[in-house]
């Protein structure tokens, strides 16, 4: 079985799909991607790693605590993350 994909294959580029696209200039990205193309178009974010995606969980935790780690603005969930996995021994 090959790899190749047939370029006439590929998915049409639309504006969505333009909007979540790294951009690269001579090689060198100048916009990281926020999202990819999944089965069902384009899904914002990055995509899950096979088995080593993560889980949604529900979780009750003190209001000061979620205002403090959204203080530092988009990207508090994965602190947050990054501060349990300290806080386990994992980090």
């Amino acid at each position: 079985m090959s790899d190749w994909i047939d370029p006439d294959d590929a998915p049409e580029l639309t504006a969505e799909l333009a909007e979540v696209a790294e951009l690269r200039v001579g090689g060198k990205v100048v916009r990281p991607a926020t999202g990819y193309l999944g089965p069902n178009g384009v899904v914002r974010g990055r995509p899950p790693l096979r088995d080593a995606a993560k889980r949604q969980v529900t979780l009750r935790l003190d209001p000061d605590v979620i205002e403090k780690f959204r203080e530092g603005g988009p990207g508090w969930q994965a602190r947050m993350n990054e501060a349990l996995r300290k806080a386990v021994g994992l980090g």
